[in-house]
């Protein structure tokens, strides 16, 4: 048995620890008869009280497709926890809709909501005293947020993919109606093409369809050990998806039994293999911003460079959209990411001693699995990888002195040298694209919409979208201190830091300044002389007017710079 493993068995024949460690102090003895009676009105009975109590984290909204449908999953995982002898209660939590607000300020509140969602989530798990957590997340800032909390708790807790969205007529998804638009600008397609993908990209309940951020932290999490196999490869609207709701009820019981809690599985060897996963998906830049994000409140270790020194020694395996034509319900045909993962595992990729919330380590998990079909061409071969390396690149230079992480997968070229078209917002940047008035050649640099600037650090999926859409996506490079949707593609270089609201390089370049990135050295840099930045650094003054109150001034204070996850917590 591995080492891990006989950790697990050996907490669990000590019997040193209460299974209702967290709710005996709410419900039980003589002083807390009036909480008792609180829970008797919604439900509970006299046995109630002395079964373990489990929390279920529904993210359900009728917001979005995302989670449209998690209301159901919640449910079945919650009428699960009390089949096998828990008692289970189920709390909400908010979700913003990335796809919806994208390209207007409402979006400036994405990342903040991840901040919001983690904190109450923790919130409401501290003060009714679960023992245990099943959240349920369908959304790119909601899973980000839920994996923070259970972190944060550190209680016997499984987390749940909502799963992803069917595709579209003619294979279409929400990138295909963003990329329309740019199409429709140019002229190649016509209003009556423009409204078919409008009408039919989104057929129903789910997650975006590609690799984009949410199945990417779908599949970070299952690697991770957080989620059971196969979580991250399950249609939203699918017998798999109630079942594995189902099974995650089952699974957070057994390890409040045998007390396995996040901080047994979030190891910072666990994060390597959510890294491992990550670019051997052609997964979203966002896995840098939330990994990092989610290590942090783990209290383990992780660094933007980590991502370098675990992409030099794993390939890009995967055809997935945005940068191939593949969505996750063709890689869920195959079998999903577990024959994946098993192939690294084989390759001395991944750490096979980790443990899981299955109460199993990862190769044990691993064991039963199948290859992935002869005939598949979705995943390659290490023999015929897409990219030698990860398409994750930490950047720096003196645009950059923190870093800037871009998704470069080779199809675009390694290397961009072109002239700076500045622009103080994406909105600017969007209608100049429009306009035809961005060339070959350009380097669009989008600045002010960083973590504090934005504030919120938008994600630039118009712009980019509409550059794909206009046929520039290897002849235009794209810069930012804001973020990258997980669908964006191209050139693509975000999360420059420090960021233009604090006087970062970005705040300094002009209009026609040379910009080269070379992917392969990692580098960005500006031709100008370190003199001339001073000069400008001593003439710059933060002009944008940031909010005075409101949850987005409380984000603006106390967010950290994107190099370390945009935290708001990080301690003096």
């Amino acid at each position: 048995m591995p080492a891990r493993a006989k950790t697990a068995a050996k907490k669990s024949s000590a019997k040193t620890f209460s299974t209702r460690r967290y709710s005996s102090v709410v419900v039980d003895g003589l002083k807390q008869t009036a909480s008792r009676a609180m829970l008797r009105a919604v439900g509970y009975k006299d046995a109630d009280f002395k079964k373990p109590s489990v929390g279920i984290v529904s993210t359900w909204s009728n917001l979005t497709p995302c989670n449209m449908h998690i209301d159901k999953l919640a449910k079945a995982a919650a009428d699960s926890v009390d089949a096998a002898g828990g008692k289970s209660t189920t709390f909400g939590t908010i979700t913003v809709s990335d796809g919806i607000s994208m390209g207007t300020p409402g979006m400036r509140y994405s990342l903040v909501s991840r901040e919001v969602i983690a904190d109450s989530i923790e919130t409401v798990t501290g003060a009714q005293g679960f023992d245990g957590v099943v959240a349920i997340g369908g959304c790119d800032k909601n899973m980000p947020g839920c994996m923070m909390a259970l972190a944060r708790l550190n209680r016997p807790a499984v987390f749940v993919y909502g799963g992803t969205i069917k595709p579209g007529a003619k294979h279409t998804d929400i990138v295909s109606v963003f990329e329309a638009v740019g199409q429709y600008a140019k002229g190649s397609i016509n209003d009556k093409q423009l409204l078919e993908v409008e009408k039919t990209a989104i057929p129903g309940p789910g997650s975006c369809g590609g690799m984009y951020t949410a199945n990417t932290m779908a599949s970070a999490f299952e690697a991770l050990g957080m989620s059971l196999p196969n979580s991250s490869a399950q249609e939203a609207v699918s017998r798999s998806k109630l079942d594995d709701c189902r099974a995650a009820g089952k699974a957070v019981l057994n390890l409040i039994k045998h007390d396995i809690k996040p901080s047994d599985i979030l190891t910072r060897k666990a994060f390597e293999n959510a890294i491992t996963v990550s670019i051997a998906l052609g997964g979203s830049t966002n896995a840098v911003l939330h990994l990092l994000a989610i290590a942090h409140c783990a209290g383990v270790k992780l660094e933007m460079d980590d991502f370098t020194r675990i992409g030099k020694r794993v390939p890009l395996l995967s055809e997935m959209r945005p940068s191939s034509k593949y969505l996750m319900t063709d890689l869920i045909k195959i079998g999903g990411i577990q024959p994946l993962m098993k192939m690294l595992l084989q390759e001395g990729l991944l750490h096979g001693d980790c443990l899981t919330v299955t109460g199993k380590t990862v190769a044990q998990n691993l064991k039963p699995v199948k290859p992935y079909p002869k005939n598949q061409k979705i995943v390659h071969s290490f023999k015929d990888p897409i990219k030698a390396d990860s398409h994750l690149r930490i950047l720096y230079g003196n645009f950059a002195p923190e870093g800037a992480v871009a998704k470069i997968t080779g199809k675009e070229g390694v290397y961009f040298t072109g002239r700076a078209r500045v622009f103080d917002s994406e909105e600017l940047s969007l209608q100049a694209i429009l306009d035809g008035d961005i060339v070959a050649g350009d380097v669009l640099v989008i600045r002010y919409e960083g973590p504090k600037g934005g504030p919120g650090m938008r994600e630039m999926l118009s712009p980019t979208s509409a550059i794909m859409g206009r046929g520039l996506g290897d002849k235009v490079a794209f810069i930012t201190d804001g973020r990258f949707s997980g669908g964006s593609h191209g050139f693509v270089v975000g999360h420059v830091s420090p960021e233009a609201a604090v006087g970062g390089p970005i705040a300094l370049i002009r209009d026609g300044d040379i910009i080269t990135i070379d992917a392969v050295k990692n580098t960005i840099d500006c031709n100008v002389s370190d003199q001339e930045m001073q000069h400008r650094k001593s003439q710059w003054k933060m002009t944008k007017q940031l909010p005075a109150k409101g949850v987005l001034a409380k984000y603006a204070r106390n967010v950290t710079s994107a190099s370390l996850g945009a935290v708001t917590d990080l301690a003096e």
